[in-house]
């Protein structure tokens, strides 16, 4: 199953709420919603642009619960 970070990202480094975070990734309140309680996963091309916005590498905010 794929998880990610993206809450701890955005409170340990943004300190912002969930709409202000999903502003500053230019993506849907509800979609990050989905993104961030691991009910939805982005495509390819989503993610990269999320890890772009974020200085991060895909591998840093998505991974595989399974293999940890």
């Amino acid at each position: 199953m794929i998880k990610n970070n993206l809450k701890k990202i955005r409170m340990a480094e943004f300190m912002a709420t969930k709409r202000e975070f999903s502003n500053f990734l230019q993506i849907c309140e509800q979609q990050y919603l989905r993104y961030e309680n691991n009910l939805a996963n982005p495509s390819l091309e989503t993610a990269l642009e999320i890890s772009q916005k974020l200085d991060r590498s895909v591998n840093e905010i998505w991974f595989n619960a399974e293999q940890n």
